[in-house]
């Protein structure tokens, strides 16, 4: 079986939901935010300070399309599908599912944005990323997911019949 790879909006749950359905699948779970972290030894939001947004954006792409799983479902940052180079690896390895949330929603989870170590332009708002991001992770998806409200027990078990139903497809 080939890797799952969450892709979605800073708060949509893909770290949350990855674990999860990384147990329920009996595979490994693998958080593309850590390993930039642990790689660089600072958390993200300094590397964005320090490096500024575009180098942050270059450095993720190339650590993403240097993950080499298998069986693992992998959470990546909200921000992993600018990294041309990384979703055409993620595509490669592994099904690409995309856990859609409202803005609406969103702003009720998110808070600072900075301290998440969320990459955001200059006088952008969390909608203004929104309107920016969301077709990056539409052209990306093989799945899609609603996750408006669901629980993460649902969203799970909808990612598990939806990635089971593609395994074993004829």
């Amino acid at each position: 079986m080939k890797n799952i790879i969450l892709i979605g909006m800073p708060g949509a749950g893909k770290s949350t939901v990855g674990v999860v359905l990384a147990k329920k699948l009996g595979y490994r779970f693998l958080d593309c935010d850590l390993v930039i972290q642990e790689k660089c030894g600072k958390l993200l939001y300094q590397l964005i300070e320090e490096q500024g947004e575009a180098d942050f954006l270059a450095l993720e792409n190339k650590i993403n399309a240097g993950i080499s799983e298998e069986k693992t479902v992998i959470a990546t940052g909200g921000s992993a599908v600018y990294g041309k180079e990384a979703m055409a690896h993620f595509k490669e390895t592994g099904t690409i599912v995309y856990l859609k949330l409202s803005c609406r929603k969103l702003q009720e989870r998110l808070g600072d944005l900075h301290q998440r170590g969320v990459v955001l332009k200059e006088g952008y708002t969390l909608e203004d990323l929104y309107k920016e991001r969301v077709p990056l992770y539409e052209k990306y998806a093989d799945i899609t997911i609603d996750c408006d409200g669901q629980d993460i027990r649902n969203v799970m078990e909808k990612i598990a019949a939806d990635i089971l139903c593609r395994e074993y497809r004829l």
